[in-house]
């Protein structure tokens, strides 16, 4: 028989709903929906019977639950995953783990000293499209990889408390991460503040790896939503489009056949390769269910989650290197 879990999720915002759906379809769980907002929670009530709901503070119900999951701002994951871990249970936080490498730094100490575990839920890392990406990298296929190209935009999503680059950043900071398996060594960013008096809402992001380097665009302020990840090797290329969930992946026979040369006329010449276009077949997924199923596995079976704390706390230590070189005018920073 399969163990039950009882999972608090905190805030039932944009993130908070959905965790709320994904854990309501699943056996042997419990949710409990926490949240000052009895709006929110009486919305959740009607989509939801069998959650219970509450409106008091999170600490009135760790007596009750095996696992609390932090789905607020940004800016309350410390304060709230603090509480949880010292009470002695599991833990999974939305990106991005903290707002400093010192809260997330304190998060991995606070998970290791109760012995509980604490996951973040960078979730396109359960993406089987994005898995795909990452064989297809390790296959050789593709060759060396020259660089990658990331664009995260889409229009309206402000967050209040971070800027573009806390809210959209940690997603491709993880996806290049776990696509080279590598974690980036350095960073440059140049951002935008155009709209009202929020943070900045447009940013270009240049992330140095140890055997390569990613390029990745983010924005509030676009027409079109993209979820895109270009990987340049010099054998191939392959392209990840989310929005295009058939068809997300594919991989493109093209590139340079040989060496630049100049030629009877002095002309400088590139020979280009234009082959096939492989479309491979994909798992229907949902990566947010994969993700949450692999939380509750570990909290059954005390296993290390793959996204762990101290995964996290590396992607907040490059979202902290660009903070920094926003402040300096853009230059580049060690990670």
């Amino acid at each position: 028989m399969t163990e039950r879990v009882h999972v608090a999720v905190v805030g039932y915002g944009y993130w908070g709903s959905k965790h709320v759906r994904v854990l309501s379809t699943m056996p042997d769980v419990a949710v409990t929906v926490v949240d000052r907002d009895r709006g929110r929670l009486e919305e959740a009530a009607a989509h939801y019977p069998s959650v219970q709901t509450t409106a008091r503070d999170v600490e009135k119900v760790l007596d009750r639950v095996d696992a609390v999951l932090v789905a607020t701002p940004p800016a309350s994951h410390h304060t709230i995953g603090m509480t949880a871990l010292h009470s002695g249970k599991h833990v999974l936080v939305e990106k991005p783990l903290a707002t400093s490498v010192a809260e997330a730094e304190a998060l991995v100490a606070a998970a290791a000293a109760n012995d509980v575990h604490l996951m973040v839920g960078h979730t396109f890392e359960y993406n089987p499209a994005v898995r795909q990406l990452r064989d297809i990298i390790r296959s050789g296929e593709l060759g060396r990889v020259l660089y990658i190209d990331s664009a995260r935009l889409s229009l309206g999503l402000y967050q209040r408390d971070v800027n573009v680059i806390w809210d959209l950043a940690p997603h491709d900071i993880s996806i290049t991460s776990y696509l080279l398996d590598e974690l980036p060594v350095a960073t440059s960013v140049w951002a935008q503040r155009n709209v009202g008096p929020w943070q900045e809402d447009v940013a270009y992001l240049k992330l140095d790896f140890p055997t390569t380097h990613a390029f990745v665009h983010v924005s509030w302020l676009n027409p079109r939503k993209e979820r895109t990840v270009v990987v340049v090797g010099d054998k191939k290329m392959a392209v990840w489009d989310d929005t295009r969930p058939l068809e997300a992946v594919r991989l493109y026979d093209k590139g340079l056949m040989q060496e630049p040369y100049y030629d009877s006329f002095g002309q400088f010449q590139l020979v280009l390769r234009d082959a096939d276009i492989l479309i491979p077949k994909l798992s229907a997924e949902e990566p947010m269910k994969v993700q949450n199923q692999h939380f509750l596995e570990c909290v059954r079976q005390r296993t290390r989650p793959a996204t762990d704390g101290v995964f996290a706390r590396d992607v907040v230590r490059a979202l902290e290197a660009l903070q920094h070189s926003l402040r300096r005018g853009g230059s580049r920073q060690p990670v």
